[in-house]
């Protein structure tokens, strides 16, 4: 067989007017390899020629289970037609078969109407924050992207939970102003699974009035927008960038996200801050009155006067240790109150198994434990009434009565 390079030579020779015999001539080749490369239209490529193998005679069992079960696994194909020689030899057969077996699942290109749909999805930034104890974690980062403008809005929050993820979203949608008609999620866990919203997310598309579209598994190209943005932000965003804190990492992603947006977007060759206006006269408009988010519980204050949020403990006010107490927390506070009084209040913590105290609920507890310890006073000792019979005798004449038989007697 002749190289790619001897082959392409012989196709320009002749198409020089070269004579065939001549060029099988000048390279040392026969004549009939010189018409074999005249009439290929593709260069020369050496293939093994099929041989039959042990495997040959289970290929038409295989396909015929794949045909109706494109992903049994391996082993239980090789087990149900018999096989017994190299179970890794089988994988690799199997696997070259298996995607002509599998259903085909066709991806059409979308096209986003004005205010129609936001893309939201989680950016776990390449890159570890510094937390309040001093230790470092990878922390997820909202994202919603406006499918027709392409417009950008992020924020990074504490964790994955559905009560952080709503207070990022509203936190998101009061920066944009307006209320997109579809809010499309993947299935992350925060959001809901199967045929259900976890809980609080239906409240909260209600209030908005808008729809809230989780996409079914394996179908990344309905939210191809956001996952571009979310690669984009790891090459234009992250590189030579140092973050003491996820206030700092909101802070410089902010005023990235303000350039980032007045950038021309090749796909649809315009600037998002461009197709924005038009982008939020078709949206909806935000709520009157704000959802109900966060983390919210009521329980009775123990002894121990502190309250758990996430997987941090927050100090309050013992003077209602045994009374009922509401504890709220979004993305930056902790607030408790006990019958609408505010009785302790922290900054949220994002590090994990903290306890946070105020100074002033340490003291409190201590001149209320020292008033405990205290001997009760003595109770005053109230002298014993003491009542004269005669008070009895006059109350039911029998006085009376006595005297009136002695004066008789003395007149007889």
């Amino acid at each position: 067989m002749i190289s790619v390079e001897d082959w392409a030579l012989i196709r320009r020779l002749v198409a020089d007017g070269v004579p065939q015999r001549q060029v099988a001539r000048d390279l040392g080749v026969g004549r009939s390899t010189v018409a074999r490369a005249l009439a290929s239209d593709r260069p020369p490529k050496y293939e093994r020629p099929a041989v039959t193998t042990a495997f040959t005679s289970f290929e038409p069992l295989v396909r015929h289970l794949l045909m109706d079960h494109p992903d049994m696994p391996a082993t239980v194909i090789a087990e149900r037609v018999g096989w017994t020689g190299s179970i890794s030899w089988f994988r690799d057969n199997v696997r070259r078969l298996r995607p002509e077996h599998r259903p085909v699942d066709p991806s059409d290109r979308l096209t986003w109407l004005p205010g129609d749909a936001a893309q939201c999805d989680l950016w776990f930034p390449p890159r570890k924050i510094p937390l309040e104890d001093g230790s470092r974690a990878l922390l997820p980062v909202l994202v919603i992207v406006c499918a027709h403008s392409r417009f950008m809005l992020g924020r990074m929050i504490p964790t994955r939970h559905t009560a952080d993820l709503l207070l990022g979203m509203w936190e998101l949608l009061l920066r944009l102003g307006r209320v997109p008609r579809r809010l499309i999620w993947d299935n992350e866990s925060g959001i809901g699974r199967g045929k259900r919203h976890a809980e609080g997310v239906g409240a909260f598309t209600s209030t908005l009035a808008t729809t809230l579209q989780r996409l079914r598994p394996y179908d990344p190209e309905s939210k191809g927008v956001v996952e571009r943005r979310n690669g984009f932000f790891e090459t234009s965003f992250m590189p030579g960038r140092e973050f003491s804190s996820p206030s700092d990492f909101n802070a410089q992603f902010i005023d990235w996200l303000d350039i980032a947006n007045a950038r021309t977007v090749r796909t649809i060759k315009a600037k998002p801050v461009e197709r924005l206006v038009v982008d939020l006269a078709a949206m909806l408009a935000l709520p009157p009155v704000a959802p109900a988010l966060g983390w919210a519980n009521r329980i009775r204050l123990g002894r121990d006067y502190y309250v758990r949020v996430d997987s941090n403990d927050y100090s309050v006010d013992p003077a209602v240790i045994g009374r009922i107490v509401d504890v709220q927390a979004d993305l930056e506070h902790v607030e408790v109150r006990h019958d609408g009084r505010l009785v302790a209040r922290h900054q949220r913590v994002w590090a994990r198994g903290q306890i946070v105290t105020d100074a002033a609920h340490v003291t409190t507890a201590k001149a209320l434990r020292e008033q405990y310890l205290q001997p009760a006073p003595p109770q005053p000792q109230h002298q014993a009434l003491v009542r004269d019979l005669a008070d009895y005798d006059r109350a039911f004449g029998i006085i009376d009565g006595l005297a009136d038989t002695i004066d008789e007697g003395e007149v007889a």
